[in-house]
């Protein structure tokens, strides 16, 4: 089976005063260091975001793909259409948010439960919530919806996006879904602002 990944990356870290997600400091690595690292089965992988804006160009190896959704701040879905024009055919993709710490045991759990003949698979926090920007999606589904939806996605769901896709959900290990929206979250993992000279608003 080939997979790609797309990795979002381009939010406005409202709840963190602007401060972009994916320049924060976890275990020595930013958050978009470790996602794309957690995205390392894929043969290619897209980050969307302004990476050189955050200071970030150095955090990613020279195979990956970057771009941004149009118009800017779009939210996740027209991010999601945004990688996947950079992509081309493959069996499924697998799409992560760039502000899960340990992501890495989650996506393990999700690919060794991918099977050719299904439709994805969601992962399922230990409070029982699919979580669809922890997802593997048939490529050619996803890209279907993309297209029926193509001028609506900015400020759409994820949820809303894939809510024709059949996807099985996949218990994850506990914790490795949870995200960092604040900086009460940031500090259960001893998180801590980036460099300066990152940026604030453009993630």
């Amino acid at each position: 089976m080939l997979l790609d990944a797309i990795v979002l990356a381009g939010g406005r870290s409202s709840r963190l005063s602007g401060t972009p997600k994916a320049a924060l400091l976890y275990r020595g690595e930013t958050l978009l260091a470790r996602t794309v690292a957690a995205a390392a089965n894929a043969q290619r992988v897209v980050v969307v975001a302004d990476v050189a804006a955050l200071g970030l160009t150095d955090d990613l190896p020279d195979h990956v793909l970057v771009t941004r959704e149009q118009p800017p701040f779009a939210g996740p879905a027209a991010a999601i259409g945004a990688g996947m024009a950079m992509l081309e055919e493959s069996d499924f993709v697998l799409v992560l948010a760039c502000d899960m710490p340990e992501v890495g045991g989650a996506v393990r759990r999700l690919l060794a439960a991918l099977r050719p003949e299904i439709d994805g698979v969601v992962a399922i926090d230990e409070r029982q919530h699919p979580q669809p920007l922890v997802a593997v999606y048939r490529t050619g589904l996803l890209r279907a919806e993309l297209t029926k939806r193509s001028g609506a996605l900015p400020g759409l769901s994820v949820r809303a996006l894939t809510s024709g896709v059949r996807l099985e959900p996949v218990i994850v290990p506990s914790g490795s879904t949870d995200d960092v929206d604040t900086w009460t979250d940031a500090a259960r993992y001893g998180i801590t602002h980036p460099p300066a000279t990152v940026s604030k608003g453009t993630a």
